[in-house]
């Protein structure tokens, strides 16, 4: 066990830091805080900004076993001044700068500029999130990132803070994620301070308002984040812009170094790298279409709607990297989407086609490392050809396992949707109560926002009928039971569950997220009684389309 900073430095070995450029432009001293072109170099040092009067929220138990740090570190003066960005101190070889990224931006294929202050993409990255940390803990590699760690180049005029309430929500979405078996980057530790405030747009009590209505202040804080890296498809984008026009000589060099960076970090025990560099790619690609769109098929399964699936917000590893403007899908609706900046296009069921898009521009970003190699390049085209055909597999082997059948049948699926829309059910509540395997729609009806009458009753009738008989053909009742219950989870994320504990952090009662925490911790478990009263049942009717809880801003 790891029990104090000075151990945790002993494991540090910054493998990004060593074989990556820094951006030549940079400040010595890491105090570059304000928004410049960063036109070279695949990172920027720079110097966090450190939380005045860090209290401490929450941390990950499940994670601190994991990566061998003992639970007493969250209170340790020197661990926490560092995870609240206090870098100065640091003991060695720990350094005492982080370090920001920039990336591209494209929506669905669309290369995109305006969001950079310079319209020339030169600004757009990292505006408020620092890495800090990256070693080797218990045979796994490791990077740790302050999110709301202070201002970066890329900060475009923010003041690169985060809120405690969208640090509540990121740290407790993937505390859940990860018990739910969905690929997550994780949470390490959760510090806040009420001693500086900022202001954020938000919703009044009781808000009916689409968009947000009124100026809070809100306690600042910052949340650590844990991942094997933080590479993301937008970045690659970036340096492939950069060597496609030939923006600088080392163009196409930096392009290579952080694709070479990538197959180190995320797929060095799936690649070998005894094979030419260009037979690699081809590869990597195939590796990554795997995981991503088992990923997707991951979200779905549990109501998981990204919100705002850019290429920038889309890990090459393949794991679920920006819990900005997500949500989770409550009363079914194909077409959920919790952002009110969003649109249908990055909505519940259209994720699996905004992943085939980001596949496109990671395929399109090998492309100029290939220009010599035309074998190579049909290879890699190939592989991206499959994607829709690798996300459908994927897809109907989630929906079958989520139905309890050996095989998708397509039309039992959309004829369920059908009612499913047709009745207003909770998706959570639903496939759980369909998980006991019932034979008349009474059963279902703890998922019912109105129980159904007449012809639509008969509708689900004859629809349990036609699933029952597939699943009597496929063996034990009792076992497919049991398998359903291992897919489709007992607990779920409610907004207006959530809203009360960062509510009540904001004021030091840290209570209910830590009891979130730990119901969130085992979601396919039943509850006590107690607990099912409060986390087992249908929105309340005066949670219907409220501003901060069925719709949000991303303003965190």
């Amino acid at each position: 066990m790891i029990t104090t900073l000075e151990e945790l430095a002993q494991r540090a070995d910054y493998s990004l830091l060593k074989t990556l450029h820094a951006d030549p432009e940079a400040t010595s001293d890491g105090y570059d805080h304000s928004p410049r072109q960063v036109r070279s170099g695949h990172y920027v040092p720079v110097a966090p900004t450190p939380l005045p009067e860090p209290e401490y929220v929450a941390h990950s138990q499940a994670l601190f076993e994991e990566l061998g740090l003992s639970a007493s570190l969250v209170h340790d003066e020197g661990f926490r001044r560092f995870f609240s960005a206090e870098l100065s101190a640091a003991p060695p070889p720990l350094t005492s700068l982080g370090w920001a990224t920039g990336y591209a931006l494209s929506i669905y294929g669309t290369e995109y500029t305006e969001q950079c202050p310079f319209r020339t993409g030169n600004g757009y990255g990292d505006g408020r999130a620092l890495s800090v940390f990256e070693g080797v803990l218990k045979e796994q590699r490791w990077e740790c990132q302050l999110k709301g760690s202070g201002p970066t180049p890329y900060c475009r005029g923010g003041d690169g803070r985060a809120v405690l309430r969208s640090s509540v929500r990121e740290f407790l979405a993937q505390e859940l994620m990860h018990a739910l078996g969905v690929p997550t980057t994780r949470s390490l530790t959760l510090y806040a301070s009420r001693a500086e405030t900022v202001k954020r747009p938000w919703y009044t009590p009781h808000s009916r308002s689409f968009n947000p209505d009124i100026m809070l202040d809100h306690a600042v804080a910052i949340s650590t984040r844990v991942a094997p890296s933080f590479l993301r498809v937008g970045q690659l984008e970036l340096f492939a812009r950069r060597a496609r026009s030939e923006a600088h000589p080392k163009a196409k060099e930096e392009l290579r170094l952080i694709v070479e960076h990538v197959i180190e970090r995320n797929y060095s025990h799936e690649i070998n790298q005894a094979l030419p560099f260009e037979e690699q790619l081809s590869e990597l690609a195939r590796l990554f279409m795997a995981r991503l769109t088992s990923l997707v098929a991951h979200w779905m399964r549990v109501g998981y709607c990204q919100g705002n699936f850019n290429s920038d917000n889309c890990a090459v590893g393949g794991y679920t990297l920006d819990y900005g403007p997500f949500g989770f899908c409550e009363l079914f609706d194909p077409h959920f989407q919790p952002w009110t900046g969003g649109g249908r296009h990055f909505s519940f069921f259209n994720q699996p086609a905004a992943a085939e898009v980001n596949f496109h521009m990671f395929c399109a970003s090998l492309k100029p490392l290939l220009t010599d190699h035309p074998e190579a390049l049909e290879r890699l085209e190939e592989v991206r050809g499959g994607f829709a055909e690798e996300m459908t597999r994927a897809l109907d082997e989630m929906w079958a396992q989520k139905l309890g059948l050996a095989h998708l049948d397509l039309t039992l699926l959309n004829d369920l949707f059908s009612l499913m829309a047709r009745t207003q059910v909770d998706y959570t509540l639903f496939f759980r109560a369909l998980s006991e395997l019932p034979s008349e729609p009474t059963a279902l009806e703890v998922s019912f926002y109105q129980a159904p009458s007449g012809e639509l009753r008969e509708a689900w009738g004859a629809w349990l009928e036609r699933w029952r008989a597939q699943l009597q053909a496929q063996g034990s009742l009792s076992e497919r039971s049991q398998a359903m219950k291992r897919v489709n989870p007992n607990v779920m994320w409610r907004e207006w569950l959530i809203a009360p504990a960062y509510q009540r952090a904001e004021q030091g009662d840290a209570h209910l997220v830590h009891e979130l925490q730990e119901v969130f911790c085992s979601p396919y478990e039943e509850l006590s009684p107690e607990r099912a009263l409060s986390y087992l049942r249908l929105r309340p009717q005066e949670y219907s389309y409220r501003g901060g809880v069925t719709h949000y801003s991303c303003s965190s």
